[in-house]
């Protein structure tokens, strides 16, 4: 079985739980209705969600809170084992038991993506580290260093090649990526963020010593549109800073 396989049946175990676990326990919980409270229950059933939700999974987050408030109404709520509810107060928090579960879905992938973000962050960061490591310690030919870099810098923007071209000219008719990362062609700017980095052209980063031009990067995505986002490219240009400090001392 392949990975993309493995995922979805992974998912389609999270989601058939997110499902069956609230029924399971709202009808556990009819057992205790005389001891275990109304509120007590819904606290119960949020918790349910939250961990659907935890899985970074937007549907299984859903579905258990619309799970969660069928079986509360069913189990919990007078007349029992019926889906009709009697009692406004409990009408009320039926209704808040769903709608907390889905803003509790919406926060928990909200923390998700900041935690993917900062990872990143950190991942963009240990890149450059290593890279001006290398180019600090100075032990290999610029050569090696600029295909080093140039490794780097595909990681980074998630590109399928990257080659350093020596030397002040490139074609003017490729793209160009700005010291502040926004990406030019033909002196019109290129709205990565929507349309990705071009695809049917390259796209150089320039290296540079002050306002000379030493060389430049060359970056090809013809397989895949990507997005890299402006902290992306920004990591980029810093790369490709790093080997015009490296050219500018040889």
């Amino acid at each position: 079985m392949d990975a993309m396989a493995r995922i979805q049946v992974r998912r389609s175990w999270v989601i058939a739980a997110a499902a069956l676990v609230p029924l399971a326990l709202c009808a556990v919980l009819s057992g205790f209705r005389d001891t275990v409270s109304s509120a007590t229950a819904a606290l119960v059933l949020v918790l349910v969600v939250v961990g659907a939700a935890a899985t970074g999974d937007r549907v299984a987050g859903l579905v258990a809170a619309l799970s969660s408030g069928v079986w509360f109404d069913f189990f919990l709520t007078e007349p029992y084992n019926s889906f009709t509810i009697a009692d406004p107060d409990d009408i009320e928090m039926t209704v808040l038991l769903v709608l907390i579960g889905a803003g509790v879905t919406e926060i928990a992938l909200w923390g998700r993506r900041q935690q993917q973000r900062a990872s990143q962050r950190a991942g963009y960061l240990d890149g450059v580290l290593r890279a001006a490591e290398t180019i600090a310690l100075h032990e290999e030919s610029p050569q090696k260093l600029a295909e080093h870099v140039a490794r780097q810098i595909a990681d980074v923007l998630a590109v399928s090649d990257c080659r350093f071209v020596p030397g002040r000219a490139h074609e003017t008719r490729y793209a160009v990526m700005d010291r502040d990362g926004g990406v030019t062609r033909s002196g019109r700017a290129v709205n990565v963020e929507r349309d990705g980095l071009p695809t049917n052209e390259e796209t150089v980063l320039l290296v540079r010593r002050g306002s000379e031009v030493l060389g430049h990067f060359v970056v090809t995505s013809a397989t895949d549109v990507v997005r890299p986002t402006i902290e992306q490219r920004r990591v980029a240009v810093l790369l490709a800073d790093q080997m015009g400090a490296v050219l500018g001392r040889v």
